[in-house]
């Protein structure tokens, strides 16, 4: 009887220090910052497209596409502070900087939740986040058109960038 109490004794724990040993290798071989960590800085929107299901209130979907890595387009920037604040402006094609906005932002695993004043109303989104080599792939199923239904997609892709 005393064997078997030892033995299940030395089992329990071997399989505690072994999960603790995986869980510890996975936290080092992880190359992929903490999302709150990587978004800290300043963004430029490359690529963004809003898919619109029941655009005009139709049936029909409407499609938004812009292409900002184009010359002599305009550029959607922002800036991602430490303190879960963020502005957000476009930098038109002759360089003057428009609509500027101020917001807070937040995480949660591959989860980006944003709260900001735009065009007269309180925009809170959520978005799903891809680190990518040069920033991030977001996108997000909100109610973009404003007809009562979240039900648009966004698809954004940015880049950092040094100001």
């Amino acid at each position: 009887m005393m064997k078997i109490k030892n033995i299940i004794t030395i089992l329990v724990f071997g399989i505690f220090f072994a999960t603790c040993k995986q869980e510890k290798k996975e936290e080092v071989t992880s190359t992929k910052p903490v999302l709150k960590n990587y978004l800290i800085g300043t963004w430029e929107t490359t690529y963004l497209k809003i898919e619109y299901l029941t655009a005009n209130e139709t049936d029909s979907t409407s499609i938004f596409e812009d292409d900002f890595s184009k010359p002599n387009s305009g550029k959607a920037q922002s800036i991602y502070k430490n303190d879960g604040t963020f502005k957000a402006w476009f930098v038109k094609a002759d360089g003057k900087k428009v609509s500027e906005t101020d917001g807070k932002w937040k995480t949660s695993g591959d989860s980006l939740f944003v709260d900001y004043p735009y065009l007269g109303k309180q925009v809170q989104a959520w978005y799903t986040i891809t680190q990518t080599k040069k920033g991030f792939n977001a996108t997000s199923i909100y109610d973009w058109d404003s007809d009562g239904e979240s039900d648009d997609t966004l698809l954004m892709k940015t880049k950092k960038i040094e100001l």
